[in-house]
């Protein structure tokens, strides 16, 4: 069976990486983003691969790029929530309630409504499978990451509770927790870090590595890797589970 794929962010770092895992592997791929520049480049790399314009902190966007994605892709058997933004990095304190509340609405709230839409489509799949993209700050909180942290860690609990309404129509649910990806992500975001603490981006990257067995950040092929595995007959007993891909971040639950 030929898998029909949408995955939101889709046009850069992970969410491109996992698109084009998917391609190569036979599927048919539909990515939506919020950069149209970021999508065109991306249907130039990926051959076959659909695109459709959408701001997933927006509702009717949604709504329609989910139709538009359903429609080209003739149906819908996995769905890759990949879309979210990290926030500022800031104590609680002094934490800008507008930018606060922003994460919400795109890692939160856009996961919310993307799933909605999509679960009538993937009720009529033979292996429907839904990915949600956490993190490791979903599983221990962050020192002036507040907003990432929330939201990531809600979205474990969304994808457990999806996991035990959906599994009667044999509808898997799963959630990701990636550890810190290589990119230029992660050196903006160890640069917030390094501000907000006083300290040299050297320091800070030290400091990251000190609580990994691997020395090394995570490749997004490899997420990639693992969602494909998840979302295959491989993986089909697989479901309601947090898989960290981290490194092994030496850090109790």
């Amino acid at each position: 069976m030929t898998q029909r794929v949408l995955i939101t962010a889709g046009a850069s770092g992970i969410g491109k990486e996992v698109a084009r895992a998917y391609a190569a592997a036979g599927a048919s791929v539909c990515v939506c983003d919020i950069n149209r520049a970021a999508l065109d480049a991306a249907a130039k790399e990926i051959p076959g691969l659909n695109t459709v314009i959408c701001d997933v902190s927006k509702r009717d966007e949604i709504e329609r790029m989910v139709a538009e994605s359903v429609k080209a892709l003739g149906g819908l058997d996995v769905l890759v929530n990949n879309a979210g933004i990290a926030g500022e990095t800031a104590p609680v304190e002094t934490s800008d309630p507008d930018k606060w509340e922003a994460v919400m609405r795109v890692d939160v709230i856009g996961t919310f409504h993307v799933t909605r839409h999509s679960i009538p489509h993937l009720k009529k799949s033979a292996a429907g499978s839904i990915i949600v993209m956490s993190s490791v700050g979903g599983r221990f909180g962050y020192p002036n990451r507040s907003a990432y942290c929330t939201a990531k860690m809600g979205l474990i609990g969304f994808a457990k509770t999806l996991s035990r309404e959906l599994g009667r129509y044999n509808i898997r649910v799963n959630a990701i927790a990636p550890g810190a990806v290589g990119g230029d992500r992660i050196e903006r975001v160890l640069q917030g870090r390094a501000d907000a603490e006083h300290k040299t981006l050297e320091e800070e990257r030290a400091a990251a590595m000190s609580v990994q067995s691997l020395k090394h950040f995570v490749d997004p092929r490899d997420i990639a890797a693992l969602i494909l595995f998840l979302t295959s007959d491989a993986g089909k007993s697989i479901s309601g589970q947090v898989l960290p891909i981290d490194n092994d971040a030496q850090t109790s639950a």
